[in-house]
This record gives C-alpha cells, sequence and structure tokens, in this order.
C-alpha cells in the first residue's frame, strides 16, 4: 500500500484552506443566537419616539403630495424625506437585536399602517388605482341590486369571486359609511391582519421573535406590499386569508387529538372562505399545502406521527378540492382568463434570453423612474440577492437534526430526507423563485406575471433572509457594524419595495393614459352628470381610464369591446370611419360613446390609451380621429365641455 508524500498534504492544504474561506459565506453553519436574548419589557420610550416621528414623517408626505398637485419643485423633497422618515428609524429598531418580542410586534404595526396611509393619502376621497374601480363597480351592483354574480364586464372573472364586494357592503350596511370609507376601514385591518398573520407564521416554523420580525420586514420589501396588497382589489382580502391559513397550520403541527381538528375546522372555514375569494391566491395555498404533504411525506423521521401525516394529507385535499369545486359551480374560465397573461409572459421571457424575436410592444419599454427610485430599487435586489446566498444553506440547516450541525453535514441530512420541519424545507426553496420573477419583470409583457410572483415568493425570501442576517451578518462583521448595518440595509430593502410599487407615487397634475395620475375632478364630474342626466346603466365605451370612471362615478354599463371581437379601439383609430367599424358600431347594442379630447395633447404614459394589446401603441391620437364622429349620420352630440363629449349613437341602430 503506497503512501501519499508529506509534500503532497502540505500543498493540498492551503488549497482546502482557501476553499473553505470562500465557502464560509454561504455555508450551513449556525452561529448566531437566534432567540430573544434579552427578557427586558418593551421600551416606551423608543415605541413613543417612533410613533412620533412616523406622525412627522407622514405630515411631510401630505405636504409633498400638495406640493405636487400645484406642480412645486420642492415636492419630491417633501415627499421623500417623509417617506425615510418613515421607513428607515423604524426598521432599524425592529431589526435590532436586543428588543423585546412585544415592542417588535407593535414597532411592525405601526410600520405597517403608516405605509397604509402613505398609500391612501394619494387619494384620500377616492379610489385611484385601475384595479379599485373595477371592484368598486362590482359593489355597487351589490349594494343595489342586492344579487351576487352580477355582470362586470371589465373585470369578467370578479363576478364569480364576490367575497371582497361582500364583505365590504356589509360593512357600509352596518355603519352606514360610503363604500368608499368602509373599503378603507377594511383594508386598514386587513393589513394589521397580514402583519400579524405572517409574524406568527415566521416564529411558528423558526422558534424566534427576532427572525420572525426580521422576516416581516423583508416581506415589505416586495413591489406588491405598499400598493397592490393594500388596493381594493380580491387579492388583497385572499392573501389576508392564505397567511391566517398558513399560520394556523403551522402553529397546529404539534397539537393532538381533539384541538388538532379543531385547528384543522377553522383552516378548512378559511379555505373555503379563500376559494371563493381570489382564484390566484387559492391557487398557490393548494400548491403549497400540496408541496408540504409531500414533503411530510418524503420525510425520515420516526418521531412523525400517523395523526400528522393523516391531518396533513386532509388539509391539502381540502385546498386542492375546494377551488376546483367552486370553479366548476360557478362556470367561471379561469384558465382563460390566466392562460393567455402567462403564456404571453413567458414567451416574451424566452424571446430576450434566446433572442428570437421581441413583440414590438416590447420595444416601447415602460415608463421610467426617476434615477433615485431606480438606484434604490436596484440597491434593493442586490441586498436580497446577497441575504439570500448567505442565507440559503442556513434556513435548510435550521430544520436539519441537531446531531448533523457540523460542516455541510446538515446539507446531506437534508439530501438523505432528514429534516424536523417541511415548512422551512418548502419554504427555502420557494425562495429561488425571486431571481426569476426579477427576471419577468425587465420585460414589458412579462411584468405582471414577475409582479404577482413576488408577493408569494417573498413569503420564502423572507424567512432566508432573515436567517441570513441572524446567523451570519450579524454574528460574523466586525463588532461596531454588527447591529447598525444588517439594520440599515432591511431599512434599504423596505425602501426598496415602497420605491418599486409605483411608476409616479407623488401625485401631480393630469397626465394623458397614466391610469391614477389620469384621476382628476372633470372626468368625475362628467362621470357624475352621466348618472344624474342620463341615468344609470346606459351601455357606453371610451378610453381606459374614462371607462373606469364611468362605471364607478357614472354606474354605467361600460363595455371595452364595440362588437364581438372588435375592441373599442378601433372605433376610435383612423380619421374616417371605415365601413366595417361603421358595420360593427350600427350592429352593436352601445348608447354612447365618450371622447376625450385630452388624449391628443401628448403620448400615452403606459404606452396605450385603449388596451394594452392594442395594434398602435405609443402613436399618439389627433383631434381629427376623435371628432369625426360629428360628421357620421345617426351620431348626435348629447354633451359637450370642451374638452369631453358624449355622443350618441341610438340612431345608428334605428333608435331614438
Amino acid at each position: 500500500m503506497t503512501r501519499a508524500h508529506p509534500n503532497a498534504e502540505i500543498a493540498i492544504a492551503p488549497v482546502q484552506g482557501w476553499i473553505q474561506s470562500v465557502l464560509a459565506p454561504i455555508g450551513p453553519d449556525l452561529r448566531g443566537n437566534s432567540a430573544d436574548a434579552t427578557p427586558e419589557p418593551a421600551d416606551a420610550g423608543w415605541m413613543a419616539t417612533l410613533c412620533l416621528l412616523v406622525a412627522v414623517a407622514l405630515l411631510l408626505v401630505v405636504a409633498g403630495h400638495g406640493a405636487g398637485r400645484r406642480g412645486d419643485a420642492i415636492a419630491p423633497l417633501l415627499f421623500w424625506s417623509g417617506a425615510v422618515l418613515m421607513v428607515v428609524p423604524t426598521s432599524l429598531r425592529i431589526a435590532w437585536p436586543d428588543v423585546a418580542r412585544s415592542e417588535r410586534l407593535f414597532l411592525l404595526l405601526l410600520l405597517v399602517e403608516a405605509l397604509f396611509y402613505f398609500k391612501t393619502v394619494y387619494s384620500p376621497t377616492g379610489f385611484a388605482h385601475h384595479d379599485e374601480f373595477l371592484h368598486w363597480a362590482s359593489a355597487e351592483d351589490l349594494a343595489t341590486g342586492h344579487r351576487l354574480f352580477l355582470r362586470n364586464p371589465l373585470l369578467p372573472i370578479a363576478a364569480s369571486y364576490p367575497a371582497l364586494e361582500i364583505v365590504t357592503t356589509a360593512i357600509a350596511n352596518l355603519t352606514g359609511l360610503p363604500l368608499f370609507a368602509a373599503a378603507t376601514l377594511l383594508l386598514a385591518v386587513l393589513k394589521g391582519t397580514l402583519i400579524a398573520a405572517l409574524f406568527l407564521f415566521y416564529e411558528s416554523i423558526s422558534g424566534s421573535a427576532r427572525i420572525a420580525a426580521i422576516a416581516c420586514l423583508t416581506y415589505m420589501g416586495c413591489s406588491t406590499f405598499v400598493m397592490f396588497e393594500s388596493a381594493f382589489s380580491y387579492e388583497s382580502l385572499g392573501f389576508v386569508l392564505c397567511m391566517l391559513i398558513l399560520a394556523v397550520e403551522a402553529a397546529s403541527k404539534d397539537l393532538v387529538g381533539r384541538p388538532r381538528l379543531c385547528a384543522l375546522g377553522l383552516v378548512a372555514l378559511l379555505l373555503a372562505g379563500l376559494a371563493v375569494t381570489h382564484h390566484l391566491t387559492a391557487a398557490f395555498a393548494a400548491v403549497y399545502l400540496g408541496m408540504l404533504a409531500a414533503l411530510e411525506a418524503l420525510r425520515r423521521d420516526a418521531s412523525l406521527r400517523l395523526e400528522a401525516r393523516i391531518a396533513m394529507g386532509a388539509t391539502a385535499a381540502l385546498a386542492i378540492m375546494l377551488p376546483v369545486l367552486w370553479v366548476m359551480a360557478s362556470g367561471n374560465s379561469f384558465t382563460g382568463y390566466v392562460g393567455p397573461v402567462v403564456e404571453t409572459g413567458f414567451r416574451t421571457l424566452l424571446g430576450k434570453v434566446f433572442g428570437t424575436g421581441i413583440p414590438p410592444s416590447e420595444h416601447l419599454g415602460a415608463p421610467t423612474q426617476p434615477i433615485g427610485m431606480r438606484l434604490t430599487t436596484l440597491l434593493a435586489i442586490l441586498l436580497l440577492a446577497l441575504g439570500l446566498a448567505t442565507g440559503f444553506f442556513r434556513s435548510l440547516a435550521t430544520t436539519a437534526p441537531r446531531a448533523l450541525h457540523q460542516g455541510w453535514r446538515p446539507i446531506q441530512g437534508i439530501l438523505k430526507r432528514r429534516w424536523r420541519d417541511s415548512r422551512i424545507v418548502l419554504l427555502t426553496l420557494l425562495a429561488c423563485g425571486f431571481p426569476i420573477s426579477v427576471a419577468f419583470r425587465l420585460t414589458v409583457n412579462g411584468w405582471e406575471i414577475g409582479n404577482r410572483m413576488g408577493t408569494f415568493v417573498f413569503i420564502g425570501v423572507g424567512l432566508v433572509v432573515a436567517v441570513g442576517i441572524v446567523h451570519f451578518w450579524q454574528d460574523r462583521m466586525p463588532r461596531g457594524w454588527r447591529r447598525i448595518a444588517p439594520s440599515a440595509a432591511l431599512a434599504v430593502i423596505v425602501m426598496g419595495g415602497v420605491t418599486a410599487s409605483s411608476l409616479e407615487p407623488i401625485r401631480g397634475p393630469y397626465k394623458v393614459a397614466a391610469d391614477a395620475q389620469s384621476i382628476e375632478q372633470m372626468g368625475i364630474e362628467t362621470s357624475l352628470w352621466t348618472k344624474q342626466w342620463l341615468g344609470p346603466g346606459n351601455r357606453f365605451t371610451a378610453d381606459r381610464i374614462n371607462r373606469l370612471l364611468l362605471a364607478g362615478y357614472g354606474r354605467q354599463d361600460v363595455r371595452t369591446k364595440i362588437n364581438e371581437g372588435v375592441y373599442a379601439a378601433r372605433a376610435f383609430r383612423h380619421e374616417s370611419l371605415g365601413s366595417d367599424d361603421f358595420y360593427a358600431l350600427s350592429k352593436s347594442k352601445l348608447d354612447f360613446l365618450m371622447v376625450d379630447l385630452r388624449l391628443t395633447t401628448a403620448s400615452p404614459i403606459l404606452g396605450f390609451y385603449f388596451e394594452p394589446w392594442e395594434p398602435q401603441q405609443g402613436v399618439r391620437l389627433s383631434a381629427a380621429e376623435l371628432l369625426k364622429f360629428n360628421t357620421v349620420k345617426g351620431i348626435t352630440r348629447t354633451y359637450d365641455n370642451g374638452y369631453l363629449i358624449i355622443y350618441n349613437v341610438r340612431g345608428l341602430h334605428g333608435e331614438p
């Protein structure tokens, strides 16, 4: 038997040491103290000070919006000073190592409600965002018609998921509040419930209030958290129900007997509510619980009880069956609604990766943000990527058998299906979807997929980044930087969520085809006029923004198509009404067309006036195109305020 030469061992040793030093940052070692190290009570002085700072910050945000409406140059300084003052000190205190559990939870609730007010004060007296008008129309139909499943032409699938409208109208009926106030009250409660459910979920699976608080802060860095999940939309309610399901299921993992059955009953009730609330969130809950049941079945653990496996399997079966049964019972076309979006997004992403061609709309690009907002978002993404790199294997190691906590043995144990909690394994793997969601957001057609993915992917991202911060960054950094640097990074991540949530977060003057920035008093007053003088329920079509106003304020029956397969854009484009378009318009059931001459003053901010898929995206409308209806026999002008014109097209159908 030959023996290795001593010089070879000497030569290999430095190489091994270099490899170990390179792998150390991403390794699975758990050296940090994740437990709540201090038994001290909550610091009332810090809590009071931060409440005062948040109040001052929100005053600056309000002043920024006021200055933006007036067009003052100081608006960005006021607004962003308020945003930074609101987020940074509170985030630093939440992420600080030696803070009591109750104080962390209180400050999380303070920050999340401040962020909700931050969103609401953009339009404090009415809805402003696109999806909010769609659900407002459904809520008004429910409140006035006293019937469920009424048709909504702007969002047909919403009729099959009426839970948000049911809860909102119930609050309005009980309190006497108008629908906007009832919706705002409901959303404020939902935001607090969401962050509490997230905190309890992370705490149940990690055993640490510190990791749970940092994970919640990381989740606030999701691009959908500040605006999209705070909007009056069915996902805002659906995601809260989803997190309550995950929190109750995680908290019940160690229960036996009757308490476990009670927990399973509560989960079943929440799953039933979710099934009639939001399709995508119900699908995520089904996938999550189904994968969790599969991991529990794969896990090698003699201590795992048969009762726990059965309960997990039953929960997964309910999560899968209830949404499917509801889709069958309601007759909604879930795949027809989601399928084209997913297909277009994947085709666009693959086209960018492999250079197989980019649709024309991709070359237009999205509206750009100020450089400061883009840099903050980019820095937040880089910090998240760094947190994922240093936390991935450590997150897996937290659930490996304790006897294996040495070197890379925890990962070997995971690969041999030896882990203590399948939830941690599943969430860690879910965090791998973060770079995919970012890649989708780099394309125009794939942006919606990436944005929606982020809502669910960040559940895993929050846990992984929190473990990385506690077990690496707050343990390995020089003593003077251990507290401030990771906490500051978390503050930047939260600010990244704020900057990524909206293209133009400061309220300003009217802009053409800019969604929230296009909602202004002239359009609102005109829509109210139609309700008062024409009556509700007339069949209207118009550009994207005025359709929303007519549906919400005017209570009109708004159509996106003038006839089957013929979208409204065709009727408004071109300087003369072609024979095909004239025929489609005469055979339609439309009563009125609304024309907005302000559209001719600028190109559309979002790239389109009517629909995202219109063929002439980015091409500016002319006054001749919009005023051609003046010379069409059978069309009369009913309303004209100089900018907004309403044409009566009933004469084309032979009606008076």
